[in-house]
């Protein structure tokens, strides 16, 4: 589970193989600052929507009552760091501020948004809030849904792209399955990050989905650095369809062994596997 270079490094060590390491550009080095810097205002992010979502009047009644309503419980709640956002245009850059963290480095996370006029308002408001990890259990990025009706917003929110978050890169749910995986031989792919936890929490823990977009070659190579065999469960209406047909082109032609698990018509991956008692048998 290390990167590359860690893992050259454990090996290096291991079998008293000298390494000859290059030293880093200032511009490597400025990179690097650059990214640390990020991970660490996601972190607080992420701590902060969860305490929103234990310790504030409204997490508790909007956003636990909508987790509770999905059949979470609270230990899988804390294990995928799940929270609240609460409907406000600046609640989060208000306590940012208050801790020391750096405005600019808000902006570069999409945390915060600039808005006309130089105003500038929190990028994610009224929305239950699922941390977006890497595979080594850093937090990248953030997916919200929003829990009223709004037909000017919509339904999920997705961080945007920066220097630590490539969407077409990462899988929602790889941190808490690459071992599941690699024990299993076998990858569940679907496609929201519901279907991630409550199957997860259903005991079914190789199981990952895209981050908001539709499947790329680079997420199929992700997968295959630990099985070379997928399981796919997209939802079962018409658009559902038509992204597994795209999935099934995307899939077979990197060499992977593919199953593809058909749904009734308006089930997705969650809601099928608790009518089945978590089984897809």
């Amino acid at each position: 589970q290390f990167s590359y270079p860690e893992a050259l490094r454990f090996i290096a060590k291991r079998y008293n193989i000298e390494l000859e390491e290059t030293q880093e550009t200032a511009e490597a080095v400025e990179e690097k600052k650059l990214e640390d810097s990020l991970y660490i205002v996601n972190q607080f992010a992420k701590e902060y929507f969860s305490n929103t979502l234990f310790n504030s009047t409204e997490g508790q009644n909007i956003g636990m009552s909508y987790f509770k309503e999905r059949g979470f419980r609270e230990n899988i709640i804390q294990k995928f760091d799940l929270g609240y956002s609460i409907e406000s245009t600046d609640a989060l850059q208000k306590e940012a501020k208050a801790k020391g963290y750096n405005e600019e480095y808000l902006i570069k996370t999409g945390l915060v948004k600039q808005v006309d006029n130089g105003i500038k308002r929190d990028f994610f408001r009224g929305r239950v809030i699922f941390p977006v990890h890497n595979v080594s259990g850093k937090v990248v990025g953030f997916g919200g849904r929003i829990l009223k009706k709004d037909e000017k917003q919509p339904k999920y929110l997705n961080s945007p792209e920066s220097e630590v978050y490539h969407k077409s890169k990462i899988l929602y749910g790889i941190f808490h399955a690459r071992q599941s995986i690699r024990t299993h031989d076998e990858c569940f792919l679907v496609e929201g990050y519901t279907d991630v936890v409550s199957l997860h929490q259903a005991g079914i823990e190789n199981i990952v989905a895209p981050c908001g977009t539709a499947l790329t070659e680079l997420q199929v190579k992700l997968i295959s650095r630990y099985t070379n065999n997928i399981v796919l469960i997209f939802d079962g209406d018409h658009a559902g369809i038509n992204a597994t047909i795209k999935a099934i082109d995307m899939i077979l032609p990197a060499g992977i062994n593919l199953k593809v698990v058909l749904l009734p018509n308006g089930n997705d991956a969650d809601d099928f596997a608790r009518k089945n008692g978590g089984s897809f048998v």
